[in-house]
């Protein structure tokens, strides 16, 4: 045992304290007594809290949690623009933990450079957690150019850790407990995705000490961002589309298209609707309630009526979001955008396909190939298809080309799906041109609520 009071060790995920004498009351918080090994442990991401309680009380202690490898000294060429600048301040102001929280800014504002100066900032072993193969090679290319230094890859084929190595969301949880003492930073892109039960642990098992969550909405529905917030920190910074456009993003305008559904498509949509009404009805289910309708759910498995009901509803869904008069819609939209370049997205990939080939536009779904997928956005970026159509896959996590004009033909009630988006086309265009995205709606149907409620 070391000399000092307290010595503080990387062990599997936890962070072991060992005291002298053994029994030694120090009232650290986040502990519990370990009998087998005699010692306290706690969660490895309580390690910066434990340093600043050991500090904070005079209590001398050893550090030996980290192992982080050693870096050269890091310059990057970028000079943020005021707006980056201000939210790495707030983030680096953050008074209860050292270098914790989440920054929201839109999609094109520049996360990623953000990122990047604080990697800079700190010159400590850093890792990047990200959702998608995409998302790893745009973080991977971005920081081999600036800091000409090897970068270690977690995912897509490849499992080489080096001082800074970026990783997918899957391969960050399936080694998180191997490498919880390898980095002094992590940086958690589209950080909303760490709010799912089984990414929670990459946060819980790192023992990174200055952490920085990323993301264009914080904000879950199931409100696990809550979670997210004791994990890396709560919102520090954030800046609407709004505050941007026309300095830093394009100047956009949205149009919402009201369509009609055909005598046919009204009487399908009016049958399975009153399907579904009359069995809520029947049964009590009050639909604002999300665990009311998760008990619709578990009904269907045994009660042929409420699957009978889902069903209907599912097909009423389907009338309004693939309506004729949204394909007619679409058809009038391109034709007077032959000029520009149109992203159009949909809920359901039979939609996709439909659009694909009535238009002959390219189609970019979750059963595209990466290889087809890569070729597709290429591409729209030089200019040899000038529209795509595409189901949630774009919605967050690739790097899309710049388009200037998005439609909206189907989707959920998320006001992230819908801010992610409107994201795609907020790039700064070199001529100027505002943006602006389509939102089609079937009229006299739900959709018109799920409308109201992602905006």
């Amino acid at each position: 045992m070391s000399t000092a009071d307290v010595t503080l060790r990387f062990e599997e995920g936890t962070i072991r304290v060992e005291t002298d004498p053994p029994d030694a009351d120090l009232g650290l918080p986040h502990t519990e007594e370990d009998p087998r090994s005699k010692t306290r442990r706690a969660p490895a991401f309580r390690y910066a809290a434990l340093r600043q309680h050991l500090e904070a009380a005079g209590i001398d202690y050893e550090d030996r949690v980290l192992d982080a490898s050693n870096l050269p000294d890091l310059y990057s060429g970028y000079e943020l623009r005021s707006y980056q600048q201000d939210a790495l301040d707030a983030w680096e102001d953050r008074d209860t933990l050292p270098q914790w929280g989440v920054l929201e800014l839109p999609t094109g504002s520049g996360k990623t450079v953000i990122g990047v100066k604080a990697i800079e900032k700190l010159q400590t072993a850093t890792l990047v957690v990200v959702p998608t193969i995409d998302l790893l090679e745009q973080w991977r290319r971005e920081l081999e150019a600036e800091f000409d230094v090897p970068v270690g890859q977690l995912g897509g084929g490849e499992q080489r850790v080096e001082a800074l190595t970026v990783s997918t969301y899957d391969s960050a949880y399936l080694r998180a407990d191997e490498l919880g003492d390898r980095f002094g930073f992590v940086i958690f892109d589209e950080v909303h995705h760490l709010g799912g039960e089984g990414y929670r642990q990459i946060a819980r098992l790192l023992a990174a000490p200055a952490r920085m969550g990323l993301t264009a909405t914080f904000e879950r529905p199931d409100d696990a961002h809550e979670v997210v917030g004791d994990l890396v920190g709560s919102k520090v910074y954030e800046i609407a589309p709004d505050e941007l456009a026309g300095d830093h993003l394009a100047p956009y305008d949205i149009k919402r298209v009201e369509v009609e559904l055909t005598d046919e498509e009204r009487e399908r949509y009016e049958a399975d609707q009153k399907v579904f009404r009359d069995y809520v009805i029947q049964s009590g289910i009050d639909m604002q309630s999300g665990s009311d309708y998760q008990e619709l759910v578990k009904r269907s498995g045994n009660d042929p009526r409420a699957r009978e009901a889902l069903l209907a509803k599912q097909r009423a869904r389907d009338v309004m979001m693939n309506s004729e008069g949204k394909v007619e819609t679409l058809e009038s939209i391109l034709s007077r955008h032959r000029e520009d370049r149109v992203i159009v997205f949909t809920a359901h990939n039979d939609l996709v396909y439909r659009l694909s080939e009535r238009f002959l536009i390219p189609a970019v779904t979750h059963q595209t190939g990466a290889a087809e997928r890569r070729e597709i956005l290429q591409s729209f970026r030089e200019g040899d298809y000038s529209r795509i159509v595409t189901s949630n896959v774009l919605d967050e996590g690739v790097d899309v080309p710049d388009a200037n004009v998005a439609v909206v033909l189907s989707g959920s009630g998320s006001e992230r799906e819908f801010t992610q988006r409107l994201g795609r086309i907020l790039r700064p265009k070199k001529d100027g041109r505002a943006a602006l995205l389509y939102e089609v709606v079937s009229v006299e149907t739900a959709e018109e609520r799920v409308a109201d409620r992602r905006r």
